[in-house]
């Protein structure tokens, strides 16, 4: 059988993977939440929970970026999983970790309509309905669900314009960071810092938010396929953006805890621009702030819209959703019917309100902390079972390393369910994770009913191509 798949168009350099990386990791979640952070934790709470969550998730990108290097497709996870352990394993670890790409962009709809209804006032009119306590106003929800038609229109008329956008916005957010931690540098004083730990539950509290922060790294193996560098760079490229992403959290912490004392930390609607406008003196600085955030929110949801097409697009293509998901648009060479479900559910997502915010975080935290665990299991297996496999970039002592990294990626996941499912709250998480698994059940059966048996020779050449297939399949 020859390689007759569709093959997405070659066209990221490094720029670009930089500006899709990191710019989908930091989003607008830090501008709400890093005061908590520092009111729970402290300062030196908050820095450590980052160094010691980050360097964990710096471990796991290490083990993406060899295996990214090794088999450089769209899919990512997928294609790992698969390898290693199987078209099953595959199938459940590709779809949960397309709920957690589909959970971020999904609330980055709602955290526009914050955003701009904290600059705006865009008032509250046309009430629809009620859900877990926040009643849901058309006017309100109709600001995400417009973001989310700009969103998904710059998808599918190729990633080109989608590109453009991400580094263009990726850098404005740089720049915001600077802006706070020069703002703090200049007028603040570090008398503010206050407490350094102030509790060890708070340092858990940070701890446990790390994934959710850093969640946006491994769209970058996702895009593997579309990029036109090296094998080899394409797993450094991984190292860099998280890299990159941990110093720029570090930095705007730091900025914000010099900025002004602890009492001002809580005083508004979006706390980080009340530290900001108290250390320049000036409302203005406080509303640049929130501008900068609301093109954090673009950069974050154009990257996870991304991902989240790619993943469906490269489960298509493999035969295991049904075939119309892994077609291109024969004029853009887009995924435009996984372009198009995604953009579907991040229109409708506005309409379940503010508190939506929080479900599709943890579920995210949730989907990715599964997906690692996973991910690092393959990465020990390949290293036994293809020793022969060609790794342009190999991390040093692999085999102990990713026994080491699953170790704690286990831990980690099992602390966060218990942390994030173990209470009352979790039920409106475990409903929407439930008809998640069920629509992807429907899905796999309808393309049973399409496809048929499929030969895992068949199956191989669909996912990894006539280049990287194995020949020796029973």
């Amino acid at each position: 059988m020859k390689d007759e798949r569709n093959r997405l168009s070659k066209v990221l350099g490094r720029t670009d993977v930089l500006a899709i990386g990191f710019g989908t990791m930091v989003g607008w979640s830090w501008i709400v939440l890093a005061t908590t952070w520092l009111t729970q934790a402290g300062f030196w709470g908050t820095i450590s929970a980052f160094l010691i969550g980050g360097l964990i998730i710096l471990g796991v990108g290490t083990v993406y970026g060899e295996l990214t290097s090794a088999l450089p497709l769209a899919g990512g996870e997928i294609v790992y999983t698969y390898r290693a352990m199987g078209g099953k394993v595959a199938w459940i670890v590709g779809w949960i970790m397309t709920f957690a790409y589909l959970g971020v962009a999904a609330w980055e709809g709602i955290a526009l309509a914050t955003a701009l209804d904290s600059v705006l006032s865009i008032g509250l009119y046309f009430p629809l309905w009620e859900i877990a306590g926040y009643t849901v106003h058309f006017s309100w929800a109709l600001i995400g669900m417009l973001g989310a038609v700009v969103i998904l229109l710059l998808n599918l008329f190729s990633s080109r314009p989608a590109v453009l956008f991400q580094v263009m916005a990726t850098a404005a957010v740089v720049l915001l960071a600077l802006m706070i931690f020069f703002g703090g540098i200049t007028f603040g004083n570090a008398k503010n810092i206050g407490e350094g730990l102030r509790s060890l539950d708070g340092f858990f509290y940070v701890f446990l938010m790390v994934p959710s922060m850093l969640i946006g790294f491994n769209v970058i193996p996702l895009s593997a396929e579309e990029m036109n560098i090296s094998s080899r760079g394409i797993g450094k490229m991984v190292l860099v953006c998280i890299a990159f992403s941990i110093i720029w959290y570090l930095v705007v912490i730091t900025g914000l805890a010099l900025c002004a004392p602890v009492e001002v930390y809580m005083s508004g609607t979006v706390p980080a621009a009340d530290v900001i406008s108290y250390a320049y003196s000036d409302d203005t600085f406080g509303t640049i702030l929130i501008l900068g955030g609301i093109l954090g929110i673009l950069t974050s949801w154009n990257g996870f819209f991304m991902g989240a097409t790619r993943m469906i697009f490269s489960m298509g293509r493999a035969k295991m959703l049904p075939e119309r998901f892994g077609r291109l648009h024969p004029k853009y060479n887009s995924p435009w019917a996984a372009t198009i479900l995604v953009g579907a559910v991040c229109i409708a997502a506005p309409l379940l309100g503010r508190n939506a915010l929080v479900w599709f975080v943890d579920i995210s935290s949730f989907c990715s902390l599964f997906a690692y665990c996973c991910v690092c299991m393959s990465f020990v297996i390949l290293r036994k079972k293809e020793p022969e496999l060609h790794r342009p970039f190999k991390v040093p002592f692999g085999t102990c390393l990713g026994v080491l990294l699953t170790c704690f990626s286990i831990v980690y996941f099992v602390i966060y369910i218990q942390d994030a499912f173990g209470n009352t709250a979790a039920f409106s998480r475990l409903i929407l994770t439930g008809i998640w698994l069920l629509l992807g059940l429907a899905l796999a059966l309808r393309a049973k009913r399409e496809f048929g048996k499929i030969t895992l020779q068949e199956r191989e050449l669909l996912i990894f191509g006539e280049k990287l297939a194995r020949r020796d399949l029973k």
